[in-house]
């Protein structure tokens, strides 16, 4: 079966949602490394970064390769690529939605000072009657 574009997506998110994953996504943006050298920062062990390896390797966002006997994994960005354009896709909307609440905050401001000057105009008016 085919891996369809929103199960990869779905694939993706999943997988940098957890810290500890995306942590690992950050040091191999350094560079490829092996499960003991991604151990090291991490209070945990050697099968537990191994788990998260391999949700990350199903998601696509790493690979691992062999040379003898390490198995060092390395970052893939088109996942990460994918997921930029989805969220790329929505940004458009989220701006015109701040661009409006922008305008709107203005105009409050705007009425604001206005009817802070009615009252401030009010006793003078008053006053010299």
């Amino acid at each position: 079966m085919a891996t369809t574009r929103k199960d990869s997506l779905s694939l993706t998110f999943a997988a940098l949602a957890d810290p500890t994953r995306r942590k690992i996504m950050s040091i191999l943006a350094d560079g490829d490394r092996t499960v003991t050298q991604l151990v090291e920062p991490f209070d945990m062990t050697q099968p537990a970064i191994s788990k998260h390896l391999r949700v990350l390797e199903r998601a696509g966002l790493i690979v691992r390769g062999r040379e003898a006997q390490w198995r060092p994994a390395k970052l893939q960005a088109a996942p990460l690529k994918e997921a930029s354009d989805w969220v790329e896709h929505y940004r458009q909307n989220w701006e015109e939605s701040f661009d409006r609440l922008g305008a709107y905050l203005q105009s409050m401001q705007a009425e604001q000072r206005k009817n802070e000057g009615k009252e401030d105009e009010a006793p003078e008016n008053e006053q010299t009657e």
